[in-house]
């Protein structure tokens, strides 16, 4: 297939994405990956002896990773629209998975108009779950590439890249896995009523591997439950809320053995290696192409999943599992290789389109909340940044400074959580009520406070 027919099958040429321009482009080719359900830590670039990730692994060779980058809310449709439009949710009043109104107000300043304007294709692939006015991705300024989620995805975008560009583009591959980990908790509540994909993955994911006995597979090649298994104590009421909101949470929590907890985390691990093969494809087809030097590309997911920490799995929680994002950059005009930042806190909701923005030297949307972390990727500490980042979920806010991590949940009976990450990175101990602490407890709460009056949040916070 020529350039010509490809465009004419993609429906970019009906559209209309601009002038070709004979010349190469100047401005770097984006290519955006985006995952869901990953957590920070699940990816063998970071030390996970329990899955094996070489496609993720490979932006670090020539790109760098954030270690504190967090979604802005850690679920789906939130984190998403944030993604697209640079916002926190609660700019249209969402928490959760609703499909908000007011959302039409965002639709010319979302990702893919953004980009169009300035002369970019703008081609999106895959997942796409966005809220009210923007469930098409083609009213965010997008043409869709491809409706699947998986194979058919990887494949797809391979054979764009693989395609000659007269313009610079911004692809967006969105995949599904590992979410599909989802099903192991809510299939252990209520048995599935009809045969899908998602639930074919799963079970694939969940096998053990040919050969081995059952004991030699939990004694050594099945992850042990975390560190950070049981429970935080004292646990602040609206962990627990969140968990009862959906029963099925709330139900493995209450029955399920460490061993059933051992086997949700094998599965994880299988889906996160499934969708690494299929990055693989995408990646592959960009080296084929000779693109990797004018190509920026970005790796991140729409937020974590507990996979068994204090007893949870899924998402919506501000602990670490479900907040914090795999974050990773490559492009070796700037990237210092291997780089590893530790000290920027960087949220892919709000900062991803101002920086992408910046790297391709077009004027973002106007007030946007974020900023742009490209002063960030060639490793320079010198650069201002923020001192706090706040979080969203459903029943709370949180906020972090990088040491301490404050969660304030909405009820006055639902309580508040702290805790240092420095000397508890499982967040095992609630230190809100520890006298010890009451400094850092008072200094969190003027930080929420001071972050949700700079967002517009309404909520009451104690002295």
């Amino acid at each position: 297939m020529d350039r010509r027919d490809f465009l004419r099958c993609t429906g970019i040429a009906a559209v209309g994405c601009g002038p070709l321009w004979a010349a190469p482009p100047k401005r770097p080719n984006i290519l955006l990956i985006i995952t869901d359900q990953q957590s920070a830590t699940m990816m063998s670039c970071t030390g996970n002896p329990w899955l094996k990730t070489p496609a993720m692994d490979s932006l670090m060779t020539r790109g760098m990773r954030f270690e504190k980058a967090y979604a802005a809310n850690p679920v789906c449709v939130p984190s998403r629209f944030s993604l697209m439009t640079g916002h926190y949710p609660s700019a249209v009043q969402m928490r959760e998975n609703v499909r908000s109104d007011g959302t039409d107000r965002y639709l010319s300043q979302t990702m893919g108009h953004v980009f169009r304007a300035a002369g970019y294709e703008t081609v999106y692939g895959g997942k796409v779950h966005l809220p009210g006015a923007m469930r098409r991705i083609t009213d965010c300024g997008f043409v869709n590439l491809i409706g699947d989620e998986r194979d058919k995805l990887a494949d797809a975008c391979a054979a764009y890249l693989r395609q000659p560009h007269d313009q610079p583009f911004l692809l967006v591959a969105s995949f599904i896995n590992p979410h599909d980990i989802c099903y192991q908790a809510i299939y252990a509540h209520q048995a599935p009523t009809r045969a899908h994909v998602e639930l074919d993955e799963l079970r694939q994911a969940e096998k053990m591997p040919e050969g081995i006995a059952r004991e030699e597979f939990f004694a050594k090649h099945c992850p042990p439950v975390p560190d950070n298994f049981e429970p935080t104590r004292p646990e602040p009421v609206g962990a627990r809320r969140l968990l009862e909101i959906r029963p099925f949470k709330m139900h493995v929590r209450e029955h399920w053995t460490a061993e059933d907890w051992r086997l949700h985390r094998w599965a994880y691990a299988r889906l996160t290696e499934r969708v690494d093969a299929q990055i693989a494809t995408v990646l592959a087809a960009l080296r084929e192409a000779n693109m990797e030097d004018e190509t920026l590309v970005v790796f991140t997911s729409d937020h974590g999943d507990m996979d068994a920490a204090h007893r949870m799995e899924h998402k919506s929680q501000t602990y670490e599992e479900a907040a914090r994002i795999p974050l990773m950059v490559q492009y070796p005009p700037l990237t210092k290789a291997g780089h590893v930042d530790r000290e920027h806190l960087v949220s892919n909701g709000l900062d991803l389109l101002p920086t992408l923005c910046d790297m391709a030297n077009i004027q973002p949307p106007a007030d946007l909340p974020g900023k742009s972390f490209k002063p960030l990727l060639d490793g320079s500490r010198k650069t201002p940044w923020r001192k706090y980042l706040m979080i969203e979920t459903e029943l709370s806010r949180a906020v972090t400074d990088g040491r301490y991590k404050y969660t304030l949940y909405d009820a006055v009976d639902h309580g508040e959580l702290l805790c240092d990450l420095a000397n508890d990175p499982g967040e095992m101990t609630n230190l809100a009520g520890d006298a010890d602490h009451a400094d850092a407890l008072h200094r969190m709460r003027r930080a929420l406070r001071e972050e949700t009056k700079r967002h517009g949040v309404n909520i009451e916070i104690p002295v």
